[in-house]
């Protein structure tokens, strides 16, 4: 039998709390007749969520999502790769790599991102409504890990005098 490793375990965690929190997200939808999403009270939910409980992870996820673009960002130089946001945008056939890279070094981080904002949904609101938590969860580590990412490979390769070789795979 093969073992499950942590980051599955984690993944199977993370989809098991979503799916546990549709049935209440979409009662309120019946009863209410609009959608949480991008609504008057998801911007307002979003300023309380800012001051309210887990206000910290708001500082401590960005900055650690922008250590691990450095360190890709690096590893991208060293390899003669391009910069990854020139290489999502410009070269398409080497995308799904770019994205497969960047999902695999930051799927705990973004796991617990999500798993984060369930609880300060809980801890704030009483309820969960996880199309939120996917958005803020996931938007708070993947700007700054890219932005990171592609700046630290412009600067290691200015200091080092490579010029980029082939897209970041």
């Amino acid at each position: 039998m093969a073992s499950i490793s942590r980051r599955s375990v984690l993944n199977i965690v993370v989809i098991a709390v979503l799916l546990a929190a549709l049935p209440g997200t979409i009662r309120r939808f019946i009863q209410t007749g609009s959608f949480y999403m991008f609504s008057r009270e998801f911007f307002q939910d979003m300023l309380a969520r800012l001051s309210g409980p887990g206000r910290f992870r708001f500082i401590l996820q960005p900055v650690v999502a922008i250590v691990l673009g450095a360190r890709d960002g690096v590893r991208d130089a060293r390899a003669g790769s391009s910069p990854f946001l020139w290489g999502l945008v410009f070269h398409p056939q080497h995308r799904s790599g770019l994205i497969k890279s960047a999902f695999a070094s930051v799927n705990v981080l973004v796991c617990m991102a999500i798993l984060l904002d369930v609880i300060s949904q809980l801890l704030i609101f009483r309820r969960v409504n996880p199309f939120a938590a996917l958005l803020l969860g996931p938007v708070l580590i993947a700007l700054p890990y890219s932005l990171s990412r592609a700046i630290s490979n412009r600067i290691s390769r200015r200091r080092s005098g490579n010029a980029p070789i082939t897209p970041a795979s």
